[in-house]
């Protein structure tokens, strides 16, 4: 005898049939709200599995395959059409539901986020990441980029957004609420993007530091005992931050269009702002020339190996040109396998239209910047007149548009990337040659007439 349906199974089949919007559906969408809101977390993987089985009918797919390959163009299109239906996972439908209003996204939002820890950190999970995928997609095609908001926060933002921002900060630590409010301040700017499926919570931010000139330092950022800066005198605003506040949104690509938005906000209030750049870490640096190896010169690695280097003068001194120039090969020439950088900021803000401006040279001397990038940080400028150029060239062929000053460093490095070809001998490569006259001569041969 079949096991009996749980409400939770009774109310998904509901909504399978049910159109989004029709009020008898607010019942079992509330059924299966109320329910995941106090499962544990085997309920909760027990309900993701549920979802996951509700993909599209395999067997229906292929007979549109069949009819969208044998008809003629009228009914191709007809045919076309019904497949695009069939290809719509039945899920879908059922998150249309459980995100319909008057509730909205946040219980998918949170639904996925839940998931991707899963997936992370349970073997059990493993085979539930292509509903990740699906999760995201829909997430992205209802999350219009139309209707996000742009708003600087201050330090008379609610108490709990504040806690918030500080909570889901993920490239320079908040170090208090003395620390936050220093990045409140009016030469700080702290932008948001916010949206009405989501109301009152920010999806993710940027912090701005407005300054004379380009940093080439985070400490000279964060300093909170630094000289302030006129914001409406400032030449350059310089984005050291970018955090996501919801880790159920992450894979959509809100924060490229976050720091255009940001852009365009602080040339209106400060119409003195000339430069518009980054201070980024290189988070996969240090790996890389760890994996290099042998190939790295014996000097470089032998300063490296020396505890505490970067607060030696002499060590530092020694390290500086040949780890700026290896900084700026990983950056232009180091490469996935699909041609795009191996390094994932700089993939972010290349495909954002921005240059490869600057490398500066311990910018960084946190345990955490020596243990991913020796230090090095480097800022991306965001040219008004050319990222839109930029952004279409990385798009077709990953290009890269790096200053003069960039590309001479990485010109400089003497340091062989790639493993060499096994040599050839003059003798193997003479008998190759000869092998190769002969068997084009016996081919010639016998495609020759005969003669009588």
């Amino acid at each position: 005898m079949p096991a009996r349906a749980t409400p939770v199974e009774r109310a998904i089949d509901a909504l399978q049939k049910l159109p989004v919007g029709d009020l008898a559906a607010r019942d079992h969408v509330r059924t299966v709200r109320s329910t995941v809101a106090v499962a544990n977390d085997d309920e909760i993987l027990r309900f993701l599995r549920l979802l996951d089985r509700l993909d599209v009918d395999a067997a229906q797919v292929e007979r549109g395959l069949e009819r969208a390959h044998a008809t003629v163009p009228v009914e191709r299109r007809v045919a076309l059409a019904k497949l695009r239906q069939a290809l719509e996972p039945v899920r879908d439908g059922v998150l249309r539901h459980l995100a319909a209003p008057p509730s909205d996204l946040r219980f998918v939002v949170d639904l996925r986020a839940a998931l991707m820890t899963y997936v992370a950190k349970r073997a059990d999970a493993a085979e539930l990441a292509p509903l990740d995928d699906d999760l995201r997609a829909f997430l992205a095609a209802r999350l219009d980029l139309g209707l996000l908001e742009l708003r600087r926060l201050t330090w008379a933002d609610s108490a709990a957004l504040l806690e918030r921002l500080a909570r889901s900060e993920a490239v320079h630590a908040v170090r208090g609420w003395f620390d936050l409010k220093d990045r409140l301040d009016d030469d700080r700017r702290v932008y948001a993007f916010f949206h009405p499926a989501l109301p009152g919570t920010p999806l993710v931010f940027t912090e701005v530091a407005l300054t004379d000139e380009m940093p080439t330092s985070i400490r000279a950022i964060l300093n909170k005992d630094a000289e302030r800066v006129d914001a409406a005198s400032a030449r350059s605003a310089t984005f050291y931050s970018i955090s996501n506040c919801e880790p159920g949104l992450t894979g959509i690509p809100f924060g490229n269009a976050l720091i255009k938005h940001a852009v365009e906000q602080l040339r209106l209030e400060l119409p003195r702002l000339r430069t518009f750049a980054t201070l980024s870490p290189l988070p996969g640096f240090a790996g890389w020339v760890r994996g290099l190896g042998e190939r790295v010169s014996p000097e470089v690695r032998a300063s490296l190996a020396i505890p505490g280097w970067h607060r030696s003068a002499t060590a530092s001194a020694e390290l500086r040109e040949p780890l700026l120039r290896l900084a700026a090969r990983y950056l232009l020439a180091a490469k996935r396998g699909d041609g795009a950088p191996r390094d994932p900021v700089a993939r972010f803000h290349l495909a954002n239209g921005a240059q490869v401006e600057r490398l500066d040279w311990l910018a960084d001397p946190t345990p955490r910047g020596i243990e991913q990038s020796y230090g090095v940080m480097a800022n991306y400028r965001y040219a008004l007149d050319r990222y839109p150029a930029n952004q279409l060239a990385y798009a077709s062929s990953h290009s890269i548009d790096a200053s003069s000053a960039v590309r001479a460093l990485a010109l400089a490095d003497p340091t062989i990337l790639e493993e060499s070809p096994p040599a050839i001998s003059r003798r193997a490569a003479l008998l190759a040659a000869m092998r190769g006259v002969a068997s084009r001569a016996r081919k010639l041969m016998s495609r020759a007439p005969a003669r009588a």
